[in-house]
């Protein structure tokens, strides 16, 4: 065993077929993912032990972006390298990627004017109601669960809704950080010792660091080019959104949704489909590129996208990692992200009202076949993936009837 806790370094062959299998069978969302990276990694494959895995883990929820995309990077370099980090992402992410890819070429060929494509849309967009409320209840039972964090989780949806757009959400954030600062020091989740061993030379993280602000800000200050705003819009939620997961949901919506980017029935559709492929759910953006109202679209358009959501996510990781070891330690640090970790699950229930139930709630009888979603999700456990293909073949079934 090396330092970290990690074995001696494996090939990057080896790195790309351990997370090819992850990529083709992970379903579930960041959590179940992380389950299924600490199975494979340090139980089967004992790649590193326990403590070195909950170290990395701790670290990559502390960031914005994906979580479980970031610990996949962070393992395939520690294992391989900067190449095993490369060959991990493509791995886990590439199978949903191209699934997503696929989906939205079949939205664009068969278009939402036909009753069956209009009521097979209708369909994925209820489940989006049922998945959303069903990570709003497990998120706010993890993160919310007294008083104070349920406070902060409510003024921040309250904030979100009164006040859409990127202000809402970036408000709710900072306000989540400050009621963390002065609230939540004696509720901060302990941080767990040991390094995170990525070996990234400072020189190289503050480079990274410096790259992520600046790829960030460049937008401010120019004007985003019409080929490029899909994906500014991703590489923005990729470097804004905490928690990861469903949390990206709000934030993809106010950059592409509001910003006229894509409809909103599209962008709801897709993000039914979402739920029925493994991997990162991140990878939706793929679809939103290729199904984008606007230049490049098509493949190019979705593969662009995908690269921009997680590019903060591997800046972000390789560039903090030298410094985590200090950061973690300074109660502040862990308060404020107690505080964030809250506000975003407000920002999420805010994303339920709108543009999730607005959008999918179209008359009384939608109320309880969203509600029979919920249930099959939640209590019967039904697989996503399954309750997605049910719901799109009922829509499409009675949209084919109404010809």
């Amino acid at each position: 065993m090396s330092r970290g806790g990690e074995t001696e370094s494996g090939s990057v062959g080896e790195v790309f077929a351990a997370f090819l299998k992850l990529g083709l069978t992970a379903f579930g969302g960041p959590v179940a993912h992380i389950g299924y990276f600490r199975a494979e990694f340090v139980d089967r494959r004992r790649w590193l032990n326990d403590a070195a895995f909950a170290d990395l883990v701790a670290l990559c929820q502390f960031l914005p972006g994906p979580a479980s995309s970031q610990v996949g990077l962070g393992l395939g370099a520690r294992r391989a390298g900067p190449l095993g980090a490369a060959a991990a992402w493509a791995a886990f992410t590439l199978p949903s990627a191209v699934l997503m890819i696929l989906a939205a070429w079949g939205v664009l060929a068969v278009g939402g004017d036909s009753p069956a494509a209009s009521a097979t849309l209708h369909g994925l967009k209820l489940v989006a109601v049922a998945v959303v409320a069903q990570a709003v209840r497990q998120m706010a039972v993890a993160l919310a669960p007294d008083r104070v964090r349920a406070s902060i989780l409510a003024a921040a949806a309250a904030l979100a809704i009164l006040l859409p757009g990127v202000q809402g959400q970036l408000g709710a954030i900072a306000c989540g950080a400050a009621a963390g600062l002065a609230f939540c020091r004696g509720t901060a989740t302990t941080a767990p010792s040991g390094p995170v061993s990525l070996r990234v030379p400072v020189p190289l993280a503050v480079a990274m660091l410096a790259l992520f602000a600046i790829l960030l800000a460049l937008p401010a200050v120019l004007a985003v080019p019409e080929g490029l705003r899909m994906v500014n819009a991703a590489y923005r939620a990729g470097s804004l959104v905490f928690g990861g997961g469903h949390v990206v949901l709000p934030l993809l919506e106010v950059e592409t949704v509001r910003a006229g980017l894509i409809g909103a029935d599209t962008f709801l559709a897709g993000y039914g489909m979402a739920q029925a492929v493994p991997g990162p759910l991140f990878t939706f953006v793929a679809f939103l590129g290729t199904a984008a109202d606007t230049p490049p679209g098509g493949v190019l358009g979705g593969v662009l996208a995908l690269l921009a959501i997680f590019v903060p996510a591997a800046l972000l990781l390789f560039g903090v990692s030298p410094f985590w070891d200090k950061l973690r330690g300074w109660p502040a640090a862990r308060s404020a992200l107690t505080g964030i970790n809250a506000a975003v699950v407000g920002l999420l229930v805010a994303a339920l009202y709108d543009p999730v139930i607005t959008a999918a709630i179209q008359g009384p009888a939608d109320i309880p076949a969203a509600l029979a979603a919920y249930v099959l999700l939640a209590v019967w456990k039904v697989p996503p993936w399954a309750v997605v293909l049910g719901f799109g073949t009922l829509g499409a079934m009675l949209g084919a009837v109404s010809l």
